[in-house]
């Protein structure tokens, strides 16, 4: 026993001259930070280099004679390897190595500056619970004050606002309404604005037809339960809003006013289709705004050159909006992505050439390089590149696309895991919002980070800004700074960039796991998260877990199973995001009471050894 003991000691030597090292190494890097990040920073790179070695054999040992296995280390790495080494040392009968009053300090005290950050860049939240609740405002929040209200009742302790939507005046209708509303409850709710980022995306492609259907709802014995509807309103006017009618969507059409003015409940329109079908169409409502509401028994396609007709009166309608087309794409298939902006042409049978919105990014491909579109339903792999005339080129085949293909339509999202594309993480556009976000909310959430210089990007635009306002510098200094880690390259050089963001008082990372879901692969997911938490921990910087965390419930009203066992993980980070959705409230007052109950049960990955009183009489 005594010289497994002495075996387990010399490992354990090994691996804090190891850490001690590492920071000795990088004293420069943590030299940079803020004061209030000057123990995260240290801590950070102990933990970092903790990782970088295998202990797993080392765990075996120290679990074997009743020490820790380092599976709590985040919060104050060395000490709690000096802990296990005084185990030890007690075991082989020698003198305790380190003091136990510095040990057990450091533990407290790690716990203690944690909770002071979360508190500074989130505010405060109740005893009970260690997390907050962020919630995505929709656009009807700009003008919906009881909506806003009833989300800070439910339980709602910030708002975030997606500077990809809406606008500079619904933005400040919004903020009011948070104000007002955490007047109304009686406790601040702080306002968090994400800066979107530069979308790499597909480009445009070539509008088909201006035609639409108008179609009926059948059982599967063929007899009709919702009709086909038209929607008619006269030409020049302002298109009114169609009511919310079972079955499929109907079709809004403009017709001469003149026309339209001897149309009445009862009458009957008749008109011949696309198809030169003869369809009838009898009129259900005349509303005073000016809509006609139209219902049929049978499918009608219609063009801008269809002629409606009644009482022998005809005329043509228009505002028929052409068909969006998209790219059938099965595995094996080829599809080649271009630097040029032309819209894309869909011809049957033939390779479709799509732009992207990001040219800089297909220019930065290589072969081999996967490519993903539309969040991943679609996976290719370049195979080729190439010149044509002046735009780059490269040729994809596709990998992945679903047993009976993937249609891929404009503008979808493209994820690029193993490309180092070369923009900048702010564009001009999150440079104007960036602006405005500094003058009038609390926190920045800054997407599409990279790498450290990423960081530095933001942090000097921010400062910036601070020296172009002198009169609100102060402020925008103290704005916080939420690092949204969303691709590979950022989860790879997690230490660097955390390093880089704590040279900023107030600090904060998200994780956003459907971009990284996408980027990794779905089974990566089980732990990547989990590993950004820990690290995150280990610098004392606060997490927001975000992306789809009950969103079953925000959608639908009823959670799945599931979601639930998510929720409860994701409120071990210090904040949680919920998505818009029509329960959103219901998923609000949910995750206040699960944050409630397990506020008293864990502390990140530690279990709370709390009394349960479901089990008084369990035996």
């Amino acid at each position: 026993m005594q010289e497994f003991v002495k075996e387990l000691i010399t490992q354990l030597d090994t691996v804090i001259s190891n850490v001690e090292k590492e920071a000795e190494h990088q004293a420069e890097a943590i030299d940079k930070v803020a004061e209030t990040h000057a123990d995260g920073a240290r801590n950070l790179v102990h933990y970092t280099a903790l990782r970088n070695q295998e202990l797993r054999k080392l765990q075996a040992g120290l679990s074997s004679v009743g020490a820790t296995r380092l599976t709590t280390t985040e919060p104050a790495v060395l000490a709690r390897l000096e802990a296990a080494h005084n185990v030890l040392d007690a075991y082989a009968g020698n003198e305790l190595t380190y003091p136990a009053k510095t040990i057990s300090d450091a533990f407290a005290r790690a716990d203690d500056i944690l909770e002071e950050h979360a508190d500074a860049l989130f505010g405060p939240t109740s005893e009970e619970t260690h997390s907050r609740i962020m919630v995505t405002l929709p656009a009807e929040a700009a003008d919906d004050f009881e909506l806003v209200k009833g989300f800070a009742e439910a339980g709602m302790e910030l708002a975030r606002i997606n500077c990809a939507h809406d606008g500079l005046e619904a933005w400040e209708r919004m903020i009011a309404n948070v104000h007002e509303a955490a007047s109304a409850v009686g406790r601040e709710i702080r306002v968090a604005m994400d800066l979107a980022g530069p979308k790499v995306r597909t480009g445009e492609i070539e509008p088909g037809p201006a035609v639409n259907r108008a179609r009926v709802t059948r059982t599967a014995a063929g007899e009709v339960t919702s009709p086909a509807k038209l929607y008619l309103s006269a030409i020049g006017s302002e298109v009114p809003t169609p009511p919310e009618e079972p079955g499929r969507p109907g079709v809004n059409l403009q017709v001469d006013p003149a026309w339209l003015e001897n149309i009445e409940v009862g009458s009957v329109i008749s008109l011949r289709d696309n198809r030169n079908s003869k369809r009838r169409f009898t009129v259900r409502d005349v509303r005073e705004d000016g809509l006609v509401i139209a219902h049929g028994n049978q499918n009608a396609y219609i063009a801008n050159t269809t002629m409606l007709e009644h009482n022998w009166e005809r005329t043509r309608v228009s505002g028929v909006e052409p068909i969006e087309v998209r790219i059938r794409l099965h595995a094996g298939d080829c599809l080649v992505l271009t630097t040029s902006q032309e819209p894309a042409k869909v011809i049957e049978g033939q390779t479709t050439t799509i732009g992207c919105t990001a040219p800089e990014a297909v220019t930065a491909l290589e072969v081999g390089h996967n490519v993903l579109f539309d969040d991943g339903s679609i996976a290719a792999v370049v195979v080729e590149k190439r010149k044509n005339g002046e735009h780059d080129e490269a040729v994809l085949e596709v990998t992945r696309a679903g047993a009976n293909g993937v249609n891929l339509a404009a503008y979808k999202g493209i994820n690029l895991p193993d490309t180092d594309i070369p923009l900048p993480s702010l564009t001009d556009e999150d440079l104007a919002a960036f602006e405005f976000v500094a003058h009038n909310a609390d926190i920045a959430n800054v997407s599409f980070i990279r790498t450290a210089a990423d960081v530095a990007n933001v942090l000097e635009n921010l400062e910036r800004i601070a020296n172009e306002a002198p009169e609100k510098a102060d402020r925008i200094r103290n704005l916080g700074i939420v690092l949204k880690i969303e691709t590979i390259p950022a989860y790879e050089q997690l230490a660097s960039v955390l390093l880089e963001g704590m040279r900023h008082p107030k600090l904060g990372i998200m994780v956003a796991r459907g971009d990284l879901a996408v980027e990794l692969g779905f089974a990566r997911m089980a732990e990547v998260p989990r590993l950004i938490m820990q690290m995150a921990e280990a610098a004392h910087v606060p997490v927001i877990m975000a992306t789809q965390i009950l969103e079953n419930l925000a959608k639908t009203g009823l959670p799945s199973r599931a979601e639930m066992t998510d929720a409860g993980y994701a409120l071990r980070a210090e904040c949680v995001m919920l998505n818009k959705g029509p329960h959103i409230t219901d998923a609000i007052r949910i995750l206040e009471e699960m944050s409630s109950r397990l506020g008293r049960s864990q502390r990140k990955n530690r279990q709370m050894l709390r009394r349960i009183g479901s089990w008084e009489n369990a035996l």
